[in-house]
């Protein structure tokens, strides 16, 4: 095995034993590396990924292939990482130790849902699984309107055990992204009756699962499904004519409460963001909305 693949594979090790890092950023990481040693082409040292090695690298991304800076960013934040851990435990020089690649950050207000689709979506459930059910996959009304409730993330959604939700239904506690905890309060009476409800029909079924949700073949619901599921009825069943992704339920939640006056670090907490600052591009979004309704206004062209 070259050194490089060597390294990789010791690096993944290192993150699954001893940082414990999620499923999903191990998968990520191992895709991002694995493409840096695939361009690397030849059997090289570690000692000999250079600076310019990675400035070859940067500009394979951004001009030939035309990734996003988003994509870019992410996959230099990981080998920055990897390098850093290598040098630790192998004591080769840091590529990274004088160079910082210089990527512009293109601001980019996150994609809601207004509140007419919003509304138009939830009602739609309620129409569709009154004529017939089973056109409506089991979960998915109830994730969606805990998505739009509490802004959880998808990846969190899907790991809710029977054991997280309170007795009453009202809250759930949540595991978050890097291992930190959060409670999400269900502040609508009728979801709080409908996950009492379904905790109790969990219990009563029984099974080794202890996952809340589960598909048809009575396994643990994934993100993917989830995904693929509501695009696909959002589109042909709610009508909405675009594409819904659950991360727009979550934007849409925050920037509902933002509207609505409710403070940003309670709007923080709710969506388990470590920093505040992360949370403030929600500000912006509301202050879109405030652009558009005063533009549809426009007073002045009414007075004269």
């Amino acid at each position: 095995m070259d050194a490089v693949r060597a390294a990789i594979d010791e690096f993944l090790q290192f993150c699954t034993n001893e940082r414990r890092l999620s499923h999903h950023t191990l998968q990520a990481y191992s895709a991002d590396l694995s493409d840096f040693r695939k361009w690397l082409r030849a059997d090289v040292a570690m000692a000999d990924v250079a600076e310019g090695t990675l400035k070859e690298y940067l500009a394979e991304l951004v001009g030939k292939r035309k990734l996003t800076t988003a994509t870019v960013r992410r996959r230099f934040a990981c080998l920055r990482v990897f390098f850093r851990h290598a040098t630790d435990a192998q004591k080769t020089p840091d590529p990274f130790a004088k160079w910082k690649p210089k990527l512009l950050r293109r601001k980019r207000l996150p994609r809601t849902l207004s509140r007419g689709e919003v509304s138009s979506l939830l009602s739609s459930f309620r129409v569709k699984s009154g004529l017939n059910h089973n056109r409506v996959e089991g979960y998915l009304p109830t994730t969606v309107r805990l998505m739009v409730c509490t802004g959880v993330r998808v990846g969190e959604l899907c790991k809710i055990r029977i054991e997280d939700v309170s007795p009453d239904g009202s809250t759930l506690r949540i595991q978050g992204k890097g291992s930190r905890d959060r409670v999400a309060y269900i502040a609508d009476p009728a979801l709080r009756t409908e996950l009492y409800g379904l905790v109790k029909s969990r219990r009563k079924e029984g099974g080794s699962s202890v996952a809340l949700f589960l598909n048809r073949r009575g396994l643990p619901i994934k993100p993917q499904s989830i995904r693929s599921k509501l695009r696909r009825y959002a589109e042909l069943e709610a009508g909405l004519g675009r594409r819904i992704t659950p991360h727009m339920l979550r934007h849409t939640a925050a920037t509902l409460l933002i509207e609505t006056g409710v403070d940003i670090r309670f709007v923080q907490r709710m969506l388990g963001h470590s920093s505040i600052a992360t949370t403030e591009i929600y500000t912006h979004v509301s202050d879109e909305a405030l652009r558009l309704t005063l533009e549809r206004a426009d007073v002045l062209a009414r007075l004269t």
